[in-house]
């Protein structure tokens, strides 16, 4: 890791490298955000995950309507690959309008908790859910086995688990699931106009990271400092992967409150399929501790969790329930906040922050940098 001092920067100011704006400890905390992609282990608690033949089965039932029980959705319904695996609608629709928007399935391998209100602490489970959802998929484990069953896929699942006949419905269900979490294990943004510009910062190419653009590393600044945003939005993936109350209403309409977090819990605390249970293939249960330990508390009314910035210009609206069209109103709903909308017993990490207009568009232009552009 290159170590900036303020000799150095006073050096490079007379050079064509003055185009870098960062002080040393803004190019020190813009080195945590890398490289990218980050190295993952596959997945102990499903044993196909980097499988080859599994990834092949998971990729075609994703996009495959025979995972709904009448063929209406396919799981690229609302995870379209045009929108980085989201999709451009402010809440997903099942067989009614869910709740939520549409996260995006890239980079999802190794992270510790799944879904907004983080229901699942593994992949897989999160897989699992939708197919079984009576208003997304409603499937039941005996309908999906038979479906598979008299399929073309019976072939590719049997090569993988051995004979369907000898299998539990909820078994197939579970290693159909697995095969579906294999694949979403492989969907990685590429690098971005930030990755070249972190890189060459570490390796000490000031040539190169001086041609990125002056309003983003702007942006990248108040991004650090007095936005905060990287409290939240931190590490290689721009996300701490936990739950925050961001000041959304959590109201999904005038009588109905979407219980984020807190419902979260309720739902894996009961759930048969984390890493604690007995459908994981890990016997040594590595990761069981979270769900182990974790707890409900009333500041997860209203906390949902933080979502990736990579690849995030191509899955607007924001928010859990789609409510920010795009990112100037991300960014203007930070700036203007409405701390009455703040959960009373939630964290106080968040405060109008008073941007001007070309600061609001610095701080835009900075996110777009962390999607690819054609």
């Amino acid at each position: 890791m290159i170590r900036w001092g303020v000799l150095t920067v006073a050096i490079c100011a007379q050079t064509a490298a003055a185009e870098v704006l960062l002080a040393p400890d803004e190019i020190d905390q813009t080195l945590s955000f890398g490289p990218w992609p980050p190295i993952t282990q596959n997945d102990p608690s499903n044993r196909v995950s980097g499988n080859a033949a599994a990834i092949a089965l998971g990729a075609t039932l994703f996009h495959d309507t025979a995972l709904s029980v009448d063929h209406r959705f396919a799981c690229s319904s609302c995870h379209n690959p045009t929108y980085s695996f989201a999709a451009p609608v402010k809440r997903a629709m099942g067989r009614e309008k869910l709740a939520r928007n549409s996260p995006s399935l890239m980079n999802l391998a190794g992270l510790r908790w799944y879904g907004w209100g983080g229901k699942s602490d593994n992949l897989w489970a999160a897989s699992l859910h939708p197919i079984i959802h009576p208003v997304e998929m409603a499937q039941t484990a005996d309908s999906w086995r038979e479906r598979l069953a008299n399929s073309a896929n019976a072939a590719p699942y049997e090569a993988l688990f051995g004979p369907l006949d000898l299998q539990t419905p909820q078994m197939v269900l579970v290693n159909t699931a697995k095969t579906l979490a294999a694949y979403q294990e492989t969907l990685v943004t590429p690098k971005t106009a930030f990755d070249i510009f972190r890189d060459a910062l570490e390796r000490g190419d000031l040539k190169t990271a001086g041609t990125y653009p002056h309003s983003a590393q702007r942006g990248l600044q108040l991004f650090l400092t007095r936005g905060n945003c990287s409290f939240c939005h931190s590490g290689p993936r721009f996300s701490n992967n936990e739950f925050h109350d961001a000041g959304v209403a959590y109201f999904i309409d005038e009588t109905t409150v979407d219980g984020g977090r807190y419902e979260g819990l309720r739902f894996l605390l009961s759930s048969p399929y984390t890493l604690a249970g007995d459908w994981s293939d890990d016997d040594a249960k590595s990761g069981a501790w979270a769900v182990r330990n974790v707890r409900q508390t009333h500041a997860d009314f209203g906390a949902f969790r933080t979502p990736s910035l990579r690849g995030a210009a191509h899955t607007a609206p924001y928010m859990h329930d789609g409510s920010l069209p795009d990112f100037d109103a991300v960014v203007r709903h930070y700036n203007e906040i409405n701390m009455e909308r703040m959960h009373t017993d939630g964290e106080a990490v968040l405060a109008p922050l008073d941007l001007t207009e070309a600061e609001v568009s610095d701080l835009t232009g900075f996110l777009e940098t962390l999607s690819l552009r054609e």
